[in-house]
């Protein structure tokens, strides 16, 4: 029954030309998946824009969930697995990006939740300053599966020997980009959805 219904979903789309949520999303020239597969589950790509700092283009960031939500509460409430990817657009050193993402993790979580995050800020930063460099063109990604914890990938692979497993750490994670203090302004209204992208 599901495959008949994806059937026509599709045979609909053919029809009435390309649907929005089977197109993909471009962002300076990087391309974000409108959908994908993560723990056996379909996520659905939120939203995706770029940070600067300055005038500088400093990486492209996309955010995936189960489904399409426009709030920062919205976002850490939902359900399933999720994933924030990130692909860089200059070199950056990896000890610097490291601290970076500290620095906005505890700036933007609630003490409590940030205290509980501290064993997976501490393996983040340990991943990125053996990196020594991130290069324009590396992308990685952090996913989300409930009951597993956090997967650090970097260029498509595991880098960490196990999950994060306390999930405070991924929410503490995402409010580096949709916290009270986000890294852009405009990145945040990006990947909640607010913004909309250049479409492919």
């Amino acid at each position: 029954m599901r495959a008949y219904i994806v059937a026509a979903l599709l045979a609909a789309g053919s029809l009435g030309g390309a649907t929005a949520w089977a197109q993909a999303v471009e962002v300076a020239n990087v391309k974000y998946e409108s959908a994908l597969d993560l723990a056996g589950q379909k996520l659905v790509l939120n939203g995706a824009g770029v940070r600067y700092k300055f005038v500088v283009k400093v990486y492209a960031a996309g955010l995936y969930l189960t489904q399409k939500v426009g709030t920062t509460a919205e976002v850490l409430a939902a359900p399933g697995p999720k994933r924030i990817q990130i692909h860089m657009l200059r070199d950056i050193d990896g000890n610097e990006l490291g601290k970076l993402f500290t620095k906005g993790m505890e700036a933007n979580a609630p003490r409590d939740e940030f205290v509980k995050s501290i064993n997976g800020v501490l393996k983040l930063s340990e991943v990125f300053a053996s990196r020594k460099q991130l290069n324009s063109g590396d992308q990685f990604s952090v996913d989300y599966v409930p009951g597993l914890g956090s997967t650090l990938l970097v260029n498509g692979k595991p880098v960490m020997a196990e999950p994060i497993k306390e999930p405070e750490f991924f929410t503490a994670l995402l409010r580096i980009w949709l916290g009270d203090k986000p890294a852009d302004d405009n990145l945040k209204e990006a990947l909640l959805g607010v913004k909309k992208e250049r479409r492919r």
